[in-house]
């Protein structure tokens, strides 16, 4: 009986114990899920917000070509705009306005200044 009684109380003993643990987990898990939705934030604020306002940025600059627009290509090349179609955009490249086509995803950016090598040569 009395070995009954002690098996019983460290059954009870050990029960209770595994409840409190269980709770402490949920606890653990509750932290890890909003430590997980912190880092998430911080990473869209950090990374993802920029990328997407840079790429509005770029998308609204490839509308906004025109022609006499000053431009440099992705490949290095300076020209001025002498036409734009679709989703091509003609240049005049050089002293002599050598004409090439571009896609329109290939215009760099929209330069202000003027060129030196694009004026025309002083006597």
């Amino acid at each position: 009986m009395d070995k009954l009684f002690t098996s019983l109380l460290l059954t009870t003993a050990t029960t209770g114990g595994t409840a409190d643990a269980a709770a402490g987990g949920g606890i653990s898990m509750l932290f890890s899920l909003g430590f997980m939705v912190i880092i998430f934030a911080v990473m869209y604020f950090l990374m993802i917000r920029p990328q997407k306002k840079k790429e509005k940025a770029v998308k609204a600059m490839l509308d906004a070509l025109k022609v006499g627009d000053r431009v440099l290509t992705i490949g290095g090349i300076y020209g001025t705009v002498t036409g734009v179609k679709d989703d091509q955009i003609i240049i005049a490249v050089g002293t002599q306005k050598t004409v090439m086509n571009m896609a329109r995803w290939a215009i760099k950016s929209v330069e202000d200044a003027p060129l030196e090598n694009d004026a025309s040569p002083e006597v």
